[in-house]
Parts: structure tokens; sequence; C-alpha cells
């Protein structure tokens, strides 16, 4: 799945020559700064970095917060970005979310994930003419349920034979070129790549 999200980053970056617009977050479920307000706070960071229009409105936004942005709510930071993606004749905006299945999920109480996910539902209703969204995962249950319905595109490597000899031969590769391993035996190192390989999961 990295390889696949880097050259879909990659196609796109070329593609800014026209002017478009990219901002990407990946999920780090290590990472305890990897929430949703930090999502939101990057795409619009990102994208005012790319565009003086969104710029004005980042601007107007801080302006408008006599606390200071930082005690702005999670739904006017949407807000904020909602409103760059509306800018008329806007350029082509692609926004990337990365290993949503790594964002953080919780028992009773709305998680980062549901966080997340509904903020992607929010993106798609607004139906804004210039904007592209990609979002990668494993295909966990709770996110197949809301993403499947609003994609127009989807790809699943899980079920590719290819994806699986690659997962097979990374292993294999490092396991019989890691130092540490060298002295082990012909057979452990055998079972290692078989297990790791069935374990992968298409990851």
């Amino acid at each position: 799945m990295a390889c696949l999200s880097s050259s879909i980053i990659e196609n796109i970056q070329e593609m800014r020559e026209s002017k478009a617009s990219l901002a990407f977050f990946y999920h780090d479920f290590k990472d305890d700064e990897k929430k949703y307000r930090g999502l939101i706070s990057s795409l619009l960071v990102q994208l005012c970095d790319q565009s003086d229009a969104y710029c004005a409105i980042l601007s107007d936004f801080y302006l408008a917060q006599h606390n200071g942005p930082e005690d702005a709510s999670e739904s006017e930071l949407v807000q904020c970005l909602k409103t760059m993606l509306k800018v008329p004749k806007g350029a082509i905006v692609y926004i990337v979310i990365d290993a949503l299945d790594e964002c953080s999920t919780s028992a009773g109480l709305s998680s980062h994930r549901d966080n997340v996910l509904g903020f992607v539902e929010e993106l798609v209703t607004l139906r804004a003419p210039n904007l592209r969204i990609c979002v990668t995962s494993r295909p966990e249950a709770d996110i197949e349920h809301v993403l499947s319905p609003l994609a127009s595109h989807s790809v699943s490597l899980h079920c590719e034979s290819g994806q699986a000899q690659d997962i097979a031969e990374y292993i294999k590769f490092v396991v019989n070129n890691d130092p540490g391993m060298g002295a082990w035996r012909k057979a452990d190192k055998e079972l290692v790549i078989d297990v790791l390989t069935k374990k992968a999961d298409g990851m």
C-alpha cells in the first residue's frame, strides 16, 4: 500500500505543473499528533502554501478568531477548508488521506476514525467540481461501510497475486540479507518468511 500511495502522490505532483494543488496526510497509530484536528490543520496549511486565494481565506479566518486560531473548533476549521474549496474557478485540488485504517478507534464515543470518515463524507457531499479525494486503507468493515457508497473508483490490492508476490519477495530479501539473521538455520529463515508472508494481509 505504501508503494501505491507514493505512486499516487508522485503522479499528482506531476499534474501540479498545470497549477493543481496537492495536500496529503498519512495516519500513524503510534503518533498521537496524527489526530482529526491535525488532519484538518495540515490540509489547510498545505493548500495555503500553494495558493494566494487560499492564503487570503485563512488570513481572514485567523483575524476573525479573537482568541487565536488554536481556539477555533474543529467544525470551524472544516468550514474554512470548505470555503477554500468553493473558490470560483479554483484550480483542481487533490487531497490524499493515507493509511486511514491506522487512525485510532474507540468503543462507545465517536473515535478519531469516525471523525475522519465523517469529514471525508462532508467533502464528497460538498460536490466541489475542482476537488479530487483519494483515501488508502486496509479493507476494514467500518471504513468500507462509509466510503464504498461515496467512491467513484475503487482499487483493491489484497486479492491481487502480484501484490502478494511483491510482499513475499520483499520479506525473503530482508530475511536473507539482514546481518542479524546471517547465522540462522535455513529452516528457521524459511519458517519466518512463510509466517510473515501469510500474515502480511496484503500490506
